[in-house]
């Protein structure tokens, strides 16, 4: 790996303290010790499971594409799994803050532009080893 992509993977992996947290607050949310409606509790859920699968699949993919030698727009494109770590997890808990709300609000459109990321990301991934096993 180059010294980005090392550099990446440790600032990535710092970001599973976040999560870490983000599950402590889960535990307070199901617990009901934090109080939440069940829309909120449902979203909580899935951001935190979604943070913390995309992080690993970004990691397995930042690992693959540096091992096989991909390069260019292929692995450019292939960092965006990092991005809808992001985006993802970022709209599933921003979507319901506030006092009891009984539908998502328009951040809930960050979950969608998080999956066009991710398909981007993880098919750009894909080509590229394809194209680099090819070579």
């Amino acid at each position: 790996m180059s010294n980005v992509q090392t550099i990446s993977a440790g600032v990535v992996l710092l970001t599973v303290i976040g999560i870490a947290y983000g599950g402590s607050f889960l535990l307070r949310v199901v617990n009901r010790t934090v109080p939440a409606n069940d829309l909120q509790r449902s979203y909580f859920r899935a951001g935190h499971a979604h943070a913390g699968v995309l992080v690993i699949l970004g990691l397995v993919v930042m690992l693959l594409v540096a091992e096989a030698g991909v390069s260019g727009i292929f692995a450019g494109l292939s960092t965006a799994v990092l991005w809808a770590a992001i985006l993802m997890p970022a709209g599933f808990f921003l979507s319901v803050i506030g006092r009891d709300p009984d539908k998502p609000n328009g951040l809930r459109y960050l979950i969608y532009a998080g999956g066009l990321v991710l398909v981007v990301g993880v098919g750009s991934a894909g080509i590229g080893l394809i194209t680099a096993g090819l070579s």
